[in-house]
C-alpha cells in the first residue's frame, strides 16, 4: 500500500507539478514579463517575450507537459514517457477548466497500461505506444469531461465560499494547503488541480509562506544561514524528519499559517489571481510571489472565469503582499519559538537538518579529530 501512494500520490504529483512549471507558470511569467515591458518601451523583443509565453501556456502543451512529467516521476520506459504526450494534451484539454486533475488521473492510468506491455513483444516500437495512446484517449473520452468537472466544481465551490465565508475558509485553506506543502505531497498539484485562485488562492499562498518563512527563522539557531535558504526559498519538506520525532516542532508554523490566512483574506484582500499552481508554492523560488504579481496585471483564465480584472497595484497591495509573505510568518513563529523553547517543547537540536551545509566557521571532521585524545 505504501508502494502505491507514494507511486501516485508523491511521486505522480509531484512529477505534475514539475510539468506545470516548466510550461504554464513557467510561461505566465515570460508572458506576463513581455506585456509590462512592451507598456513602457515597445519593443520586438517583448513581444517576442508574449509569443513565447502564450506557446508554453496552449492547453495542450500544459497537458503534454504534465503528462511527461508524471511518466518521468513513475520512471516509464521511453515509449511510454513519449506516448503520454498525446495522452496528456488531451486530456487537460477535454477536462476543461479540471484539466489537470483529469491529467493526473489517466495519464497515470495510460503509463500503467503501458508499462505492462513494453518490452514484452518484439515489435515493441508499435505495441507500447499503441497501447498507451488508445488506452489514455478511451479513458480521456469516456472520463475526462466528468473527472475535469467535479475538480473545477470542487474548486468553484471553495473558492465561493471563501468569498462568502473569508475569515473562516482563510484559516481552513492556509491550515490545510500549508501542511500539505511540507507533506511529501505536492501542494501545488493539489491547488492546480482544484483551479484556486482569486480569495482562496491568496489564503494558500498564506499557509505556504507560514510554514517555509516559519520554519526557516524557527531553526535558524540550528541550520544558520544555509537552512535560512534552503527552507525560506527551497521547501519546507526538509523538517519531515524532526516532525516525526518531534510533532510539536510543526505548531508554530501552523499557527502562524491559522493567523496570515484570515489575514490575507479579510485584511489585506491578497488575491493569487495567477496561474492556480503558483498558489502552492509559498516562497518557494518566491514563485508565489510571482504569481501573485503576474495576476495583477494578468489574470490566467481560472481567475478571469471567477469575476477577476487586471488591476495596477496600489500601496496597500503590496504591503499585504511583504507582509503575509515574509514578515507576519517570521514575526509570528520567533515569538512562538522563544516561548516553545522556554518551556521544553522544543529542545536545541529539534530542528537540524540531517544534512546541513557546513557553516564558514565550520570544517569537516577528520579522522584524526575522531580519535579520543591519549592521556
Amino acid at each position: 500500500m505504501n508502494k502505491y501512494v507514494r507511486r501516485y500520490l508523491v511521486d505522480a504529483m509531484s512529477g505534475m507539478a514539475q510539468g506545470l512549471f516548466a510550461s504554464l507558470l513557467i510561461g505566465t511569467i515570460i508572458k506576463t514579463l513581455g506585456q509590462q515591458l512592451n507598456n513602457l518601451w515597445p519593443n520586438p523583443v517583448f513581444n517576442f517575450l508574449i509569443t513565447a509565453g502564450n506557446f508554453a501556456t496552449e492547453s495542450h502543451v500544459v497537458g503534454a507537459a504534465m503528462a511527461v512529467g508524471i511518466g518521468y516521476a513513475m520512471k516509464a520506459p521511453a515509449l511510454v514517457l513519449f506516448s503520454l504526450i498525446a495522452v496528456g494534451a488531451a486530456a487537460n484539454v477535454t477536462g476543461g477548466a479540471g484539466g489537470p486533475f483529469a491529467v493526473l488521473v489517466i495519464a497515470i492510468a495510460a503509463c500503467e497500461l503501458g508499462c505492462l506491455v513494453s518490452k514484452k513483444t518484439k515489435v515493441d516500437i508499435l505495441v507500447t505506444p499503441l497501447v498507451t495512446i488508445v488506452g489514455g484517449s478511451l479513458l480521456t473520452v469516456l472520463l475526462a469531461k466528468w473527472i475535469g468537472l467535479g475538480a473545477s466544481s470542487l474548486g468553484n465551490l471553495i473558492v465561493w465560499a471563501t468569498t462568502l465565508q473569508p475569515f473562516w475558509m482563510g484559516i481552513i485553506i492556509s491550515v490545510v494547503v500549508g501542511i500539505a506543502l511540507t507533506l511529501p505531497i505536492s501542494s501545488a498539484a493539489i491547488c492546480a488541480a482544484l483551479g484556486l485562485t482569486g480569495l482562496a488562492g491568496g489564503a494558500a499562498v498564506a499557509g505556504c509562506c507560514a510554514q517555509m518563512i516559519g520554519f526557516a527563522v524557527l531553526s535558524y539557531r540550528e541550520n544558520k544561514v544555509s537552512g535560512l535558504v534552503s527552507q525560506g526559498l527551497g521547501t519546507s519538506m526538509l523538517q519531515m524528519p524532526n516532525i516525526i520525532k518531534n510533532p510539536k516542532v510543526w505548531i508554530a508554523p501552523i499557527v502562524a499559517s491559522a493567523i496570515t490566512g484570515p489575514l490575507a483574506t479579510c485584511l489585506f484582500k491578497l488575491e493569487m489571481n495567477g496561474a492556480a499552481v503558483s498558489s502552492g508554492m509559498g516562497t518557494c523560488g518566491l514563485v508565489g510571489q510571482i504569481g501573485v504579481i503576474s495576476g495583477w496585471f494578468n489574470p490566467s483564465e481560472a481567475a478571469l472565469s471567477h469575476g477577476a480584472a487586471a488591476i495596477t497595484p496600489g500601496a496597500w497591495n503590496w504591503i499585504g503582499l511583504i507582509m503575509i509573505s515574509f514578515v507576519l510568518p517570521a514575526v509570528i513563529c520567533i515569538l512562538l519559538g522563544k516561548l516553545f523553547r522556554k518551556i521544553g517543547w522544543i529542545k536545541d537540536g529539534d530542528l537540524a537538518l540531517e544534512n546541513p551545509v557546513l557553516r564558514k566557521d565550520e570544517k569537516p571532521a577528520t579522522p584524526e579529530s575522531q580519535l579520543p585524545k591519549e592521556d
